[in-house]
């Protein structure tokens, strides 16, 4: 009785004083989260054989990198989802000149790493490259749900809420497409829109900025002629089978070729440099040949319950920071699965995007566990109530459901 009484009357003050105790995790989250990670680790060790044996004379180059991503991530991911979400509210203005000092570091000479064209490492000696970039998807998510949070009403002004808003994500875009990398700039500019509207963004402003971006959009395709490849690929790949539609093409070969069970597992005949990229961006297409129909559709199901218990979190938290976070973490990833998983079906135009979990890549791997984490923890820690606010019936509400700062 003592001891129960002692809990008690902890659990009284750390009330008053505003902390709020963990509760149990949601471990479906975590489990979609696990199984996904596994699943990467299988097929980029299958799907990298071939090019890890043609470029590194070693047919597991690719598979203990990601190896060492996933121990990296997975280690971060349990921390943050142990840690107090709201702790990163604080940090917040940290992590985001960490992250723009990183993205001006990959652009300057001996610092960032070339490949393909593309400027988008830094590289410290024998350690593989980091990618900044992925990194700041995680910045931008933080940051961005702290600043609307402590905004409140004052999003839906011009002058202090919709221009800084529009510089602060224009600032992140520039920087990513000096490297050049437009999807994961699009990427940035989606995860922040997201926010934004669920913050109480007015419509309007909302749709301006919608069109603006869509301008800029234009220009850099039409005019610079970046990503135009891509999109003139995806229309007419028939029309050039051996170069600028090969890669879409031979995605589809892939992956219709699995039929409803697949071929097996290792026994893909498309990753021996059929598919450009077939462990990164093309990693779907050989999920669909060597486990077919039924595997690509349970990779599928995976990120669909990973969305929806990821939407739950956001509309049971009854802190702002923590809905907006939230929301900013599933936009990413659910975006990202569309983006590639699109681009393999050749529903929409190849964007380079990663699968997250799934395609090879130590940063986007560590960085988009991380969020997991942070989703978790989120989970654990924002308050709720027996219904959520916003469910209660009017009569049963102590205040309307509004953001903090709200009128």
């Amino acid at each position: 009785m003592a001891q129960a009484s002692l809990a008690l009357h902890r659990a009284g003050l750390a009330k008053e004083a505003g902390q709020r105790a963990a509760t149990s995790p949601d471990w479906v989250l975590i489990g979609a989260v696990l199984a996904l990670t596994v699943l990467g680790l299988v097929f980029v060790f299958s799907a990298s054989v071939a090019v890890g044996q043609e470029l590194f004379g070693d047919p597991r180059y690719f598979a203990t990198r990601q190896l060492a991503g996933a121990a990296v991530g997975l280690i971060t991911f349990v921390a943050l989802a142990r840690l107090d979400y709201r702790r990163l509210r604080t940090l917040s203005p940290i992590i985001l000149l960490i992250a723009i000092v990183a993205l001006v570091a990959v652009l300057m000479p001996g610092l960032g790493f070339e490949q393909n064209g593309a400027q988008r490492w830094i590289q410290f000696g024998s350690l593989p490259p980091l990618q900044p970039s992925e990194f700041a998807k995680f910045a931008v998510a933080i940051y961005v749900a702290a600043w609307l949070a402590s905004r409140g009403p004052g999003i839906r002004h011009v002058t202090l809420g919709v221009v800084p808003f529009a510089v602060m994500v224009g600032l992140f875009g520039f920087l990513i497409m000096a490297e050049p990398d437009l999807g994961t700039a699009l990427v940035i500019v989606m995860i922040a829109g997201a926010m934004f509207f669920i913050a109480g963004a007015a419509l309007k402003h909302i749709l301006a900025l919608i069109a603006v971006g869509g301008a800029v959009l234009f220009g850099i395709v039409a005019v610079a002629g970046y990503g135009l490849e891509r999109f003139t690929s995806f229309v007419a790949a028939e029309s050039d089978p051996q170069a600028s539609g090969f890669q879409t093409l031979q995605l589809l070969i892939a992956l219709g070729s699995g039929g409803p069970s697949g071929v097996g597992v290792g026994e893909s005949r498309q990753k021996f440099l059929y598919v450009p990229s077939a462990h990164t961006d093309g990693v779907f297409a050989i999920i669909g040949e060597e486990a077919g129909f039924i595997g690509a559709m349970l990779v599928l199901a995976l990120f669909a319950v990973l969305a929806y218990r990821g939407a739950r979190i956001a509309m049971r938290s009854n802190d702002s920071f923590g809905t907006l976070l939230a929301t900013g973490i599933v936009t990413w990833i659910t975006l990202q699965a569309f983006l590639n998983v699109g681009g393999v079906t050749r529903t929409i135009p190849l964007t380079g995007i990663p699968l997250p979990f799934i395609s090879f890549g130590s940063s986007a791997l560590i960085s988009t566990l991380a969020a997991a984490g942070v989703l978790v923890s989120i989970s654990r820690f924002a308050q709720h109530d027996e219904d959520p606010a916003w469910l209660q019936r009017p009569s049963e509400r102590h205040e309307p459901p509004r953001l903090e700062g709200s009128s």
